[in-house]
């Protein structure tokens, strides 16, 4: 006997496992783990774009002054905005009407949905995964702004609407091989990353996790030999193997399946990167079922929709060749 209930099935198995989606996202990379950390998950409620407030410049009324003399009131503009567009993804989960026959009650077809929904939560997590490394152009500019987009291998580049050689402070920092006559290997990786690290740096507001692909990351544990060390306990539980450079954890996002863009290193001062999911669509049931006119079948759809944003590019950097 099929169930008669098979649409609130799927609708209660799918919104369960939605929420476990979303969390099991944030933890797939090393860098969503620390933006979720340090508070930069940010879910925003609606608008037509997502925007981060800017401030790029100081208060030009700083006045040194002595007795009776005049002070500045001159309206100082500091302040400024990057907006990002709102991008979307979906997964579906599908069961035929045969499906529904062949699992009979409510226990076979709980049983067919979790492992449909485990394909999706992959599917999701795999995809979200890449396009956080991404430079936002797959799917005909579909796909949300990465590593590749926020912080370019130029340093230049339009990002939330501010075009970066127009306003030199939205500019990231850069450590190119070719343009310092260095080619990239174990005795000169450390050289390249003292160097950006100093350029990303502002006082104590220093990069605190520092992203290779397989090549860059053995590079810099090839140079370490037998001072090398793992992070803390909590880095290994946490499913990440790290080393150190200057306080930064320092991690790879290679192996089978990595989605780091082959010879690059990103220093990221993960204050200022933010993952903006919306409130309504992170990982969640879109609308109702799904029939179509012609088939003996129902589609239950998860989505999410957002993007990754930055709110200062100058304090972030890649070494490329």
């Amino acid at each position: 006997m099929t169930s008669p209930n098979l649409s609130e099935i799927v609708t209660t198995t799918a919104r369960r496992r939605s929420a476990k989606l979303a969390d099991n996202v944030s933890d797939q990379t090393a860098l969503l783990q620390r933006i979720k950390e340090k508070g930069n998950q940010r879910p925003f409620n609606g608008g037509r774009t997502i925007v981060e407030e800017l401030m790029y410049a100081e208060n030009v009324t700083y006045t040194r002054y002595a007795g009776y003399e005049p002070l500045s009131i001159t309206p100082s503009d500091s302040l400024t905005a990057a907006e990002f567009d709102i991008k979307q993804a979906a997964v579906a989960i599908t069961i035929s009407g045969l499906e529904e026959l062949q699992n009979a009650g409510d226990a076979e077809i709980i049983n067919l949905l979790e492992a449909r929904i485990k394909v999706a939560e992959i599917t999701m997590m795999n995809n979200l995964s890449a396009d956080v490394y991404s430079n936002g152009t797959a799917s005909g500019g579909k796909q949300i702004g990465g590593l590749q987009a926020l912080v370019s291998d130029a340093g230049t580049g339009t990002v939330g609407g501010i075009n970066s050689s127009t306003y030199a402070f939205w500019q990231n920092q850069k450590f190119d091989f070719s343009d310092n006559s260095l080619t990239p290997g174990a005795a000169t990786i450390q050289t390249a990353m003292n160097r950006l690290y100093l350029a990303c740096s502002r006082g104590r507001d220093v990069p605190d996790l520092i992203v290779a692909d397989d090549t860059y990351f053995r590079y810099y544990w090839e140079s370490l030999q037998a001072i090398q060390r793992i992070a803390s306990d909590s880095s290994a539980q946490a499913g990440f193997q790290k080393l150190k450079f200057m306080g930064a954890d320092v991690v790879f996002d290679g192996g089978q399946g990595g989605d780091a863009p082959a010879s690059h290193m990103y220093f990221l001062n993960t204050n200022y990167i933010h993952f903006r999911p919306h409130s309504a669509r992170n990982m969640s049931v879109i609308g109702g079922d799904r029939f179509s006119t012609n088939q003996d079948a129902m589609v239950r759809l998860i989505g999410w929709a957002g993007n990754m944003t930055i709110s200062n590019r100058a304090l972030q950097g890649v070494i490329v060749a």
